[in-house]
């Protein structure tokens, strides 16, 4: 599979990584087996697949050290990101937590580690400081973060740690980075990690209308703020969203190809990403991610996506949070 560098920092990553939420179960995802969630992950090991995502908050650490096992006696062909949630960045909890992570990965070193949400101004300087000391420990091999704006980015730089990556949602359904951090992104030299790049499965063709989305799913600005778990209280974008999508899934047709495979190639082929984050529960699905990302798309078939989508792009507008909106969003 195709190699892209992460940021500056050397560490090469396959076109599309694993995310591995899903492999630890619980709510949202619904029970899984650890011998299929570890099937799942030599499956992609076997399919060129190096990059595994995944997270401390993650099904209480679940999703950690699942990957863990999985990664016993092949730790060697992977690159495991993980990352520390806002409340645990204070110094002493920190390191705490970092050791902890690893502990439950059962690795001497994380090769990309983020910081899951972006921190209080007054909170930046220290917390940038113990990741680089960390660094230089080599507890942990590169920095990352993850859901940070233009603003936060910019308040990240300043304290003049190397940054290699910026993981966000980004997918044909949401393309809020265009407007402002896809391009400081680039700018510095600061590789995109997009995630749902299938918009959990509106972009597998799963579903037609809002109504047929479940609660858990549904709870994005692109849904009406009177649904079900939703709480950004905007008006959503429902009726741009599934135009959209109804228009992908024409383009899908005259092609006689999957649309996830359009929606996982469309987002690996943008400029400044290193690796799109697939989820998969099963091997096939695995497969199918490694397949899409694989694929070539055409300028014309590129284009026409772009065009499909242009009217939610506009609609959303450049707030990169999926699912806050207005004061309470936490992405700036």
């Amino acid at each position: 599979m195709q190699r892209r560098e992460l940021g500056t920092s050397g560490i090469q990553v396959s076109v599309v990584g694993l995310g591995c939420w899903p492999l630890g179960g619980g709510e949202g995802w619904g029970n899984i087996a650890e011998n299929q969630a570890i099937a799942t992950i030599h499956a992609a090991l076997d399919h060129g697949v190096t990059f595994f995502d995944t997270a401390e908050g993650y099904n209480d650490g679940n999703s950690e050290r699942v990957l863990g096992r999985a990664l016993l006696g092949r730790r060697e062909e992977a690159v495991i990101a993980t990352k520390i949630s806002p409340s645990n960045t204070e110094p002493a909890a920190l390191r705490k937590h970092c050791d902890a992570s690893l502990q439950r990965l059962q690795t001497d070193w994380i090769d990309l580690y983020q910081i899951h949400w972006p921190l209080p101004d007054e909170r930046v300087p220290e917390a940038l400081a113990t990741l680089a000391d960390l660094q230089r420990e080599g507890k942990i091999r590169a920095i990352g973060i993850s859901n940070h704006g233009a603003a936060q980015m910019q308040m990240v730089l300043g304290e003049g740690v190397t940054i290699a990556s910026n993981q966000l949602a980004y997918n044909l359904l949401f393309r809020a980075i265009e407007f402002e951090v896809l391009p400081l992104c680039r700018q510095h030299g600061i590789s995109v990690i997009p995630y749902m790049p299938l918009m959990q499965g509106l972009l597998a063709g799963r579903y037609h209308t809002a109504d047929d989305v479940p609660p858990f799913r549904a709870r994005t600005r692109h849904f009406s703020s009177q649904r079900e778990q939703v709480r950004h209280g905007e008006p959503g974008a429902e009726v741009e969203t599934f135009a959209a999508v109804a228009r992908i899934r024409e383009i899908t047709a005259d092609l006689g190809v999957p649309m996830a495979q359009l929606a996982i190639g469309w987002t690996a082929a943008r400029e400044g990403v290193a690796t799109v984050i697939a989820g998969a529960r099963e091997p096939w699905q695995v497969e199918a991610n490694v397949a899409a990302a694989e694929a070539v798309l055409p300028p014309e078939t590129i284009a026409a996506l772009d065009a499909a989508t242009e009217p939610l792009r506009q609609r959303m507008g450049p707030n990169a949070d999926m699912w806050q909106g207005g004061s309470r969003r936490r992405t700036r």
